[in-house]
């Protein structure tokens, strides 16, 4: 008895902790502050946050559950990036937002890297690929 009571003790701490966990903010570097601040306001529509250093080398946008994007400009971006490595970003209306980025040209495409194409998932899930100005992947699906 005392052992089981012993692993329940764990479990329930364990699962407390596990709980406590979120994601508070994901931080990018960026070449160009303003034309990422450009692309993930005005493409990606996140709405921009009160931010601390004010330096002009950072801006901070709300992405939902408390959680913020940081990006943080720098003369030290990587200079090529995989897709498998990516920010998601899941819309209520992803054909509202595929039909902007075919006014506004701005390419996307599908896992397979076909232009213009979105993949649907085997989960039903669809889902398109971006990049931003420093070449960044993000997915953007409607798992919302």
């Amino acid at each position: 008895m005392k052992k089981i009571f012993s692993i329940l003790v764990f479990t329930l701490f364990q699962s407390t902790l596990i709980a406590q966990v979120k994601v508070n903010h994901i931080a990018v570097h960026v070449s160009d502050l303003d034309a990422s601040m450009d692309f993930y306001a005005q493409i990606v529509r996140l709405q921009e946050i009160e931010e601390p250093f004010k330096d002009g080398l950072h801006a901070w946008y709300d992405i939902g559950s408390g959680a913020a994007l940081h990006l943080i400009e720098s003369q030290n971006t990587p200079t090529s990036h995989s897709k498998v490595n990516h920010l998601c970003f899941s819309l209520e209306d992803m054909d509202a937002f595929i039909e902007t980025l075919k006014e506004t040209s701005y390419p996307f495409e599908s896992w397979e890297g076909e232009k213009g194409k979105i993949t649907n998932r085997v989960d039903g899930v669809r889902q398109i690929y971006i990049q931003d100005p420093d070449g960044y992947w993000l997915e953007i699906n409607d798992a919302y």
